[in-house]
């Protein structure tokens, strides 16, 4: 089991600047790949950026490419979201998870943070 919480989002203007980040409690961090979703209104929970248990693989949405990075820290069971150049299309709760073994949907799942991004 891996409990996963989020933190940092809030309100930013387009073209700013947030990271995120995704503490977890658990057993094995390093052996899951990480993964941060988001999900606007109206619209489903999508992958945007994960990142393999031990950090050398990264994949990226192409929406976000270039603008997002994912990152971890496994010695402090951290996975992080470096998000510049934002858009408003980026308003969305976004939700760290721990990946299953297809790496594409989560297993474990944070609560989720808001970003928002005014033009």
């Amino acid at each position: 089991q891996v409990q996963l919480v989020e933190s940092g989002g809030g309100n930013v203007q387009a073209g700013g600047s947030l990271r995120l980040s995704c503490v977890a409690s658990g057993h094995a961090f390093s052996s899951y790949h990480m993964g941060w979703f988001r999900q606007a209104p109206g619209k489903e929970r999508e992958l945007e950026a994960a990142i393999s248990g031990g950090g050398g693989s990264q994949y990226y949405d192409n929406s976000v490419k270039g603008r997002f990075t994912i990152s971890r820290d496994n010695a402090k069971h951290t996975v992080y979201l470096q998000m510049d150049s934002l858009k408003p299309e980026d308003t969305a709760v976004y939700y760290c998870a721990a990946l299953d073994e297809s790496a594409t949907e989560g297993r474990y799942w944070g609560q989720g943070t808001q970003v928002t991004v005014s033009s």
